[in-house]
């Protein structure tokens, strides 16, 4: 990378491929963009790895119709960045506001997402804040 810009623009886009590869369901993108030892925790408090929220994802389990990315922010060092947005994720039965946060660590030369979580507004601070269309 040459510059913090570079670094903070290529982490911007990885995230959208990813989010939008799992949205897709397209497995082959998500499975590249995640590191082998990425682990999930869930708005609800669960712990999933890599191959069980791939999975859940492919199955259907985990079915999102939408990731919508707001306001992100963005801690870069040399071989770790740590990622923070508002999210809204879309799912058949529901929608989601969420904080979502993403480390990003350098494996063998590629960045790739280690660690994500997402935190549920509360009710009254999601109804409070209005969806942009998108």
């Amino acid at each position: 990378m040459d510059t913090r810009d570079d670094l903070s623009a290529l982490i911007l886009h990885l995230e959208a491929e990813r989010t939008q590869a799992l949205v897709r369901k397209d497995m082959a993108t998500a499975e590249r963009l995640h590191a082998p030892d990425y682990q999930l925790i869930t708005p609800g408090g669960r712990c999933m790895d890599k191959a069980g929220y791939l999975q859940a994802v492919a199955e259907g389990r985990l079915n999102y119709r939408a990731w919508q990315i707001e306001a992100p922010q963005l801690q870069l060092s040399d071989t770790l960045v740590l990622l923070r947005y508002e999210a809204v994720l879309s799912f058949p039965e529901r929608q989601l506001r969420c904080w979502h946060s993403d480390l990003y660590a350098r494996h063998q030369g590629q960045w790739l997402a280690l660690r994500s979580q997402a935190t549920a507004f509360p009710p009254e601070a999601a109804a409070a804040t209005p969806l942009t269309a998108g």
